[in-house]
């Protein structure tokens, strides 16, 4: 219903903010993370989730794209709603949470209040492939860093639809005939031979 507030931040506060857009002051929660992004500012754009119960509508403000795309991935998990989700954004950076989550660090998750083991291991079973999948498109760069030039094409090239062994053998054959090519180089001399 609504994607973003661009106003005049009223008053903030650690878990909330009351942005004034256009004479209407909305209350928004946020997560720590925004909340230091936004700390110095007197204007601000907010990415919001509007969440509806029975009792309450709520909005959820946060200060990226990737933030908020993380939190509805987050609240889609059964037994996640949208405090625990906050709080989870809150603990650790969102970067860390989608790290922990495609690689499968169970303790990680675990580590947030109010997340235990069997908590921890669900989010990871739901979101695990989807945030893989999305890896490329994804506005929280995955940790790439850790990949040799080969892995980091041979992963942007599944993600692309390419079956890996046909990727893989393609990907061998440009390594063999000049090792030092780039990411970028590689990714689109595969394309040209799959």
């Amino acid at each position: 219903m609504y994607d973003y507030f661009n106003g005049k931040l009223v008053f903030k506060a650690p878990m909330h903010v009351i942005l004034d857009v256009g004479g209407i002051g909305y209350h928004i929660h946020i997560s720590l993370t925004t909340f230091s992004q936004i700390k110095e500012q007197e204007n601000c754009k907010l990415f919001v989730s509007f969440q509806v119960r029975e009792d309450a509508h709520t909005l959820y403000g946060f200060a990226t794209e990737a933030e908020r795309q993380l939190f509805n991935h987050l609240i889609s998990v059964s037994g996640i709603g949208p405090n625990t989700g906050r709080m989870m954004l809150s603990s650790i950076t969102p970067e860390e949470i989608q790290s922990a989550i495609v690689n499968g660090q169970v303790q990680v998750i675990q580590k947030i209040k109010g997340i235990g083991p069997k908590s921890a291991q669900r989010v990871i079973l739901e979101l695990q492939d989807k945030l893989k999948k999305e890896g490329a498109d994804a506005l929280i760069p995955l940790p790439l860093a850790k990949l040799s030039v080969p892995e980091e094409a041979l992963t942007a090239l599944v993600m692309l639809g390419f079956g890996k062994p046909q990727a893989e053998k393609v990907l061998n054959s440009l390594v063999a005939v000049d090792p030092n090519q780039s990411v970028e180089a590689l990714i689109k001399a595969a394309l040209k031979k799959l």
